[in-house]
């Protein structure tokens, strides 16, 4: 599984969970597709705010919160020494993006990566700790009364 969750002004903007497409051989190689994935979705945001009128024309890079030393150690690295073709496409598109302003990585504690819970079964407390930290607030019902 991979997520990932954007945030603007402490609000949820844009978020996803799904199963990866392809087939990683290493927790490293699962990272990259979840970076690659990531990535791709900063494109699309950037040029969002760009088309805003009001939003300034120099978007700041996009921080991304990484929970894995080792792969923020791996992003910028010129060396990639692994056999699939797929994951160094994607390993040279993240470090393009790295390269040219567009994202940073951060290490963020596993406990503090507001993507993470996206990625595994919850308890209704997590959940609702995770909606929280996202900005989305908990759906009420239109009539009042408890939906069935």
């Amino acid at each position: 599984m991979s997520g990932y969750v954007f945030i603007i002004g402490g609000e949820a903007v844009s978020w996803k969970s799904s199963k990866q497409t392809c087939i990683a051989r290493s927790t490293m190689e699962s990272e990259f597709i979840a970076l690659d994935k990531t990535g791709e979705e900063v494109e699309w945001l950037r040029n969002f705010l760009k088309d805003i009128p009001y939003w300034p024309k120099q978007v700041a890079p996009i921080c991304i919160h990484c929970d894995s030393q080792a792969k923020i150690g791996r992003v910028g690295s010129m060396m990639y020494n692994d056999k699939s073709h797929h994951i160094k496409r994607r390993h040279n598109t993240v470090r393009e993006l790295l390269s040219n302003g567009i994202i940073t990585v951060d290490y963020v504690k596993l406990k503090d990566n507001a993507s993470d819970p996206l990625t595994k079964g919850l308890s209704r407390e997590e959940v609702e700790k995770t909606s929280k930290e996202m900005g989305l607030r908990p759906r009420t019902s239109q009539h009042g009364g408890n939906s069935t």
